[in-house]
């Protein structure tokens, strides 16, 4: 596929500034924007409240980014990545919705989340309608391909969802037992917004497989970087609380290293924190977690991953959408400056 030369001679985006990104591709969002909306109706009239409010809650929409961008860089000169970008946005939150009644979150993305606002049985059952949505959307595509990938991916994230739940307060877990979560509830649905945008784009298969490893490794890097920021972020920067996942059980990254490599009396500490969902230690574990050099290994495994994620890209058009794709693998990591 021949490169746009204007397009390929286009000052190389800022990676710090998202703005600039969702610029490019502002006209096809705003037919994503459009569009939501209207496959948000419904004749019961809270699916339509909750629905709304969870979709128009100030999100990045990264996942649907990468669509846009992903179709528009393989020379994609149709419509149907629109409604792909609608797809996957659903798809996402619903994910949301679930994993904050499971979670027992209060807060995302600096407000109550619909579990605290509405109960956990509408969150729930709302979350089941943009999935069921989600697929009407899908048959209206009329792409097997597509649809097949996205059945997969959903099928997997349900699984890791579970994977994560069944290890809730294991002080044993190992860095490849959270890989393979972070791979399964994360990755995949970015891996399935790149992969699915190559597909409606074009029949390279070299191409379709170079997006797929792209969203996978992005995705990857975009988790870890989460979980360093759990540790080393700001409540009011990140729209979450600090330390939701210690008080959760859950032992992501920092946890896993500082239990391994850090001295034997912060070893104890988070390993007895996590074992107790112990909220109160928070202060104490990020100490330990910064000691023992856990989060600096975290911060090079996510710089690892998004550069693989950028590497990815050298079969594509040299375009100013690959640039975009490339600068959106450096915002994943610059979140932890």
């Amino acid at each position: 596929m021949a490169s746009n030369p204007a397009i390929a001679r286009a000052p190389r985006l800022d990676a710090t500034d998202l703005a600039s990104i969702y610029r490019l591709a502002a006209s096809d969002f705003a037919q994503v924007n459009a569009l939501i909306p209207t496959q948000l109706a419904s004749e019961v009239a809270l699916v339509e409240q909750i629905g709304a409010y969870i979709v128009n809650s100030g999100g990045k929409r990264l996942r649907p980014l990468i669509v846009l961008l992903t179709a528009r860089c393989c020379g994609y000169d149709a419509s149907d990545h629109i409604r792909l970008a609608a797809i996957i946005e659903f798809l996402h939150t619903a994910t949301l919705l679930h994993d904050d009644v499971v979670d027992g979150s209060h807060l995302r993305r600096g407000r109550a989340t619909a579990n605290v606002t509405w109960g956990n049985a509408p969150s729930v059952l709302v979350g089941d309608f943009l999935y069921s949505r989600a697929f009407q959307l899908m048959v209206d595509l009329d792409n097997m391909d597509v649809m097949a990938i996205v059945a997969d991916a959903t099928n997997v994230i349900a699984e890791g969802e579970v994977l994560q739940l069944d290890h809730i307060g294991n002080a044993a877990y190992e860095e490849s037992d959270y890989m393979e979560v972070i791979l399964r509830k994360t990755a995949l649905l970015f891996q399935a917004a790149a992969h699915t945008a190559a597909v409606l784009a074009t029949r390279d298969a070299e191409t379709i497989q170079a997006m797929r490893t792209y969203g996978r490794d992005f995705g990857l890097a975009y988790q870890l970087v989460d979980d360093w920021l759990d540790y080393e972020g700001d409540s009011d920067v990140m729209g979450k609380n600090i330390g939701d996942d210690l008080a959760e059980g859950k032992a992501t990254l920092p946890l896993i290293r500082t239990m391994k490599f850090g001295s034997p009396h912060d070893a104890a500490l988070v390993r007895d924190a996590l074992e107790t969902r112990c909220a109160d230690a928070l202060t104490a574990v990020r100490a330990a977690v910064r000691r023992s050099g856990a989060l600096d290994y975290t911060r090079d495994r996510a710089v690892e991953f998004a550069a693989r994620s950028a590497d990815a890209l050298n079969l594509l058009p040299n375009n100013i959408y690959r640039e975009a794709l490339e600068a959106l693998a450096s915002f994943a990591v610059a979140r932890m400056r």
